[in-house]
């Protein structure tokens, strides 16, 4: 055997070794993966159970992911650059989409992308933007509208009732409230583990909350796992639609459940409560969200009124020292006495010594 033979063999006793007893580092040279491509549904197939949990925001998600796949015309593909991302945008804002949409949209690509990504599916991915979006108005419902909402709702079902004062007291999501158990209400605070941020929090009880959180006397059969459990999300939202209409509601799209979170979070702004607290209490995670209510604070604007409303009667005497709100702070400077004075002399007559000189 050669040198060189010898040599080998040794380098291939010393790999075989190491490989044994360091198995964690496999080392493979002639592996090569394939390269291959994919359509947008395809992935969403894939990673949809991985990426979002069961409910209504999952079926929006399918729903977009869909409208993109038919966009794209089903187009397969490995990379997805920048000018196909700019092309989609500006095809989703010919159909009418507004930013909020849009943004809304390209969450949802961009979780799905990233995540192809990150199993090696595809291999680069474009820089996703928002778009710039115009604060809207938010509706929410005053005394009167809530008083006979709910009373069509209860006409219909106690359950209902019941989740609708919860929902406008607490500010929660319909999703947290349908998910609570029993043993997340203790005394007279409530805490919410399931939510959308991820973040949970724990608020306290109005009275009535307190009230309707507890089932009525004539509960038949087994309880159920929360106060809420009886319902899901379809049955209350047909209960809901059913008693807007009823009160005249039902041409006003933005008369959703979600109304009472608005509702919630006004009167609390409204109420004078700082807007740092009622992200807390809404369990928003950043404060620009909790802002959208901020325009609503306006007792601390009150003071303006005042200083616009000062009478204008005798202009004269609104802009002297004592009663101008703009006067200023500095005192008003004292005469010297004059030198002249000082000494003895009389002042001098101005108007006479011009009477002499012409």
């Amino acid at each position: 055997m050669s040198n060189e033979a010898v040599q080998e063999a040794e380098v291939s006793g010393h790999f075989a070794f190491f490989s044994s007893q360091n198995s964690k580092f496999n080392y493979t040279y002639n592996k090569i993966r394939e390269v291959k491509s994919y359509r947008i549904g395809e992935l969403f197939v894939a990673y949809r159970d991985i990426l979002w949990d069961d409910g209504r925001h999952k079926y929006n998600v399918s729903s977009f992911i869909g409208e993109i796949d038919e966009i794209l015309l089903g187009e397969r593909f490995s990379t997805f650059d920048q000018n196909t991302l700019d092309n989609l945008i500006g095809t989703l804002r010919q159909r009418g989409n507004s930013n909020a949409t849009i943004n809304r949209k390209m969450a949802a690509l961009s979780k799905l992308l990233r995540k192809a990504h990150k199993m090696g599916d595809i291999h680069s991915l474009p820089e996703f933007r928002r778009q710039k979006e115009r604060a809207g108005r938010i509706r929410f419902l005053e005394r009167d509208e809530e008083a006979r909402l709910f009373a069509a709702i209860r006409s219909r079902s106690e359950d209902a009732y019941r989740l609708s004062v919860f929902l406008v007291d607490s500010g929660c999501r319909l999703g947290e409230a349908l998910g609570l158990i029993w043993n997340d209400i203790q005394e007279h605070r409530v805490s919410f583990w399931i939510t959308k941020s991820g973040r949970s929090r724990t608020i306290p009880m109005t009275e009535r909350v307190k009230e309707v959180i507890k089932l009525p006397p004539n509960t038949e059969g087994r309880r159920p796992k929360g106060p809420f459990a009886m319902l899901t999300q379809a049955q209350y939202r047909a209960i809901w639609n059913e008693a807007k209409t009823e009160v005249g509601l039902g041409a006003d799209e933005q008369v959703v459940p979600h109304i009472l979170r608005h509702t919630c979070a006004s009167r609390l702004v409204q109420g004078g409560i700082d807007i740092r607290r009622v992200q807390m209490w809404l369990g928003h995670q950043t404060l620009s969200m909790t802002m959208r209510y901020a325009h609503l604070a306006t007792n601390d604007l009150d003071g303006c009124v005042v200083v616009l409303e000062k009478p204008r009667g005798d202009e004269a005497s609104s802009r002297s020292a004592g009663s101008s709100v703009f006067a200023s702070p500095l005192p008003t400077p004292t005469s010297a006495p004059s030198s002249r004075k000082a000494r003895g002399s009389e002042p001098v007559n101005v108007s006479r010594k011009r009477s002499k000189g012409e």
